[in-house]
């Protein structure tokens, strides 16, 4: 599973919640992939919302996102779709996405635990 706080990133590909977090700090924007209902239930103040199934008719505003900031870190759950969302991404030819490996789940266990954890049922 993707949120194993011990799976290392992949280069280029994804970055660990705490690297998000100062990459954050630095300017970075999170690029949430959720269904609405789960945003709902938790979110990372000053997210983008873009549900991965909207990612390619979405893609200019992503893209000027993306220009606003270093990085765009791709969010969702676990951190599969948001892999999905950034590989993606890299095909569109936004270079700049990083899934956040073990999403927001992982996030509210390294990062802040104010950030609600949530079941997968919704």
């Amino acid at each position: 599973m993707d949120s194993r706080p011990d799976r290392s990133p992949r280069p280029g590909l994804d970055v660990t919640p705490r690297e998000a977090a100062r990459l954050l700090e630095a300017g970075a924007r999170i690029l949430d992939v959720r269904e609405a209902a789960e945003v709902q239930r938790a979110s990372i103040a000053g997210a983008c919302h873009v549900p991965l199934r909207e990612i390619e008719e979405r893609l200019d505003e992503i893209e000027e996102v993306a220009e606003e900031a270093g990085p765009l870190l791709v969010l969702c759950h676990h951190g599969q779709r948001s892999l999905q969302a950034t590989l993606a991404l890299h095909a569109l030819g936004v270079a700049s996405a990083r899934s956040v490996a073990g999403g927001i789940d992982r996030w509210s266990v390294e990062v802040d635990s104010n950030v609600p954890r949530y079941s997968q049922v919704l």
